[in-house]
């Protein structure tokens, strides 16, 4: 008897996930980006392709449970790419994708923003606006 192996969640086939808000391009784009994690993977995998254990010294606050899950979705969703060695076994990098490639000026907008936020927010007094 041949025991049936079973796929962890992700290994499959890719499937999107769906709009919990039907028709709400906000909601499907944060389906697809939102989160702690995937435009920090997106910034990290602009400069060029890297290995699993590279993203994770890159992001030394993920585990390795949330970055595998992370990665996943976004290669469903076309983001990222998986791409195999030529060895056995084979070591995977992991590329953005030309859409993921989409992302880039959000990420940038994103980068910029957050540091103005942070310089505005060492540079305030506790005193409330008037």
């Amino acid at each position: 008897m041949n025991p049936v192996k079973k796929v962890p969640p992700g290994n499959g086939t890719g499937h999107r996930r769906p709009n919990l808000v039907g028709g709400c391009p906000l909601t499907a784009a944060l389906a697809a980006v939102g989160g702690k994690w995937k435009l920090i993977i997106v910034y990290w995998l602009a400069e060029s392709p890297r290995h699993f254990a590279a993203l994770r010294r890159a992001m030394p606050g993920i585990s390795q449970k949330v970055l595998t899950q992370q990665l996943r979705e976004m290669v469903s969703d076309g983001i990222v790419h998986r791409q195999p060695k030529g060895v056995i076994p084979a070591p995977v990098e992991h590329l953005r994708t030309d859409y993921g490639q989409s992302l880039l000026p959000l990420v940038e907008d994103m980068r910029l923003w957050g540091r103005a936020h942070m310089e505005r927010s060492t540079s305030q007094t506790d005193e409330p606006p008037s």
